[in-house]
């Protein structure tokens, strides 16, 4: 029965590692050594240990990507888990609606945090624009977070809150960076709304 659960995912393992070993200098990186390690514990039974082998190296794999957000937008509350999520339909909103923003990061920047953890650190930047693009608010650090845990992660994401009370009806530009304070680098992305008047 055992052997049934571990024999389909084999095929996805070597199809990898062969992907991998194509057109690739003797040095591979992380990717192609975990799914090697991977699949030498996948063929000794060893479920959890090939698992933590191919998480192991894809969280050393996005520390040499560079910064990036993969996925930012407005949803409707804040979000439960890492994609577990509900987004807004559209990015309209009512006057006096706070604007919830669902981030992932990657590429972030892990370091030893005391004897067994891990810990990464980003801050993340505001700017409000109007249409025409005149900053309406400005502010560093409008978000500032920590992450420690006991192995480098590859699901990182935050949710950021605005509350824009007192804002005219029209069109906006919200625009976040995100910094990296480890790897002192940084991203920004941009997210465009409308306020409008309740009814």
């Amino acid at each position: 029965m055992q052997q049934k659960h571990i024999g389909p995912s084999r095929p996805l393992a070597f199809a990898l590692v062969g992907a991998l070993l194509i057109g690739t200098p003797a040095s591979a990186g992380p990717l192609l050594d975990s799914a090697i390690e991977a699949e030498r514990l996948a063929a000794q039974n060893d479920a959890s240990g090939a698992f933590e082998a191919m998480r192991s190296g894809l969280a050393a794999f996005s520390q040499t990507l560079p910064l990036t957000v993969p996925r930012a937008l407005f949803v409707t509350e804040v979000p439960k888990a890492y994609r577990a999520y509900a987004p807004k339909a559209e990015p309209v909103f009512l006057t006096g609606e706070k604007l919830i923003t669902y981030v992932e990061v990657t590429g972030l920047k892990w370091q030893k945090s005391g004897d067994t953890q891990r810990q990464s650190h980003f801050t993340v930047d505001l700017e409000l624009t109007d249409d025409e693009g005149k900053t309406l608010a400005l502010q560093k650090e409008f978000g500032n977070f920590t992450f420690t845990s006991h192995s480098d992660a590859v699901e990182v994401y935050t949710h950021l809150t605005l509350d824009v009370t007192g804002a005219k009806p029209g069109g906006y530009v919200l625009r976040y960076t995100v910094n990296d304070v480890l790897a002192e680098r940084s991203t920004p992305f941009e997210l465009p709304f409308t306020l409008k008047e309740k009814s």
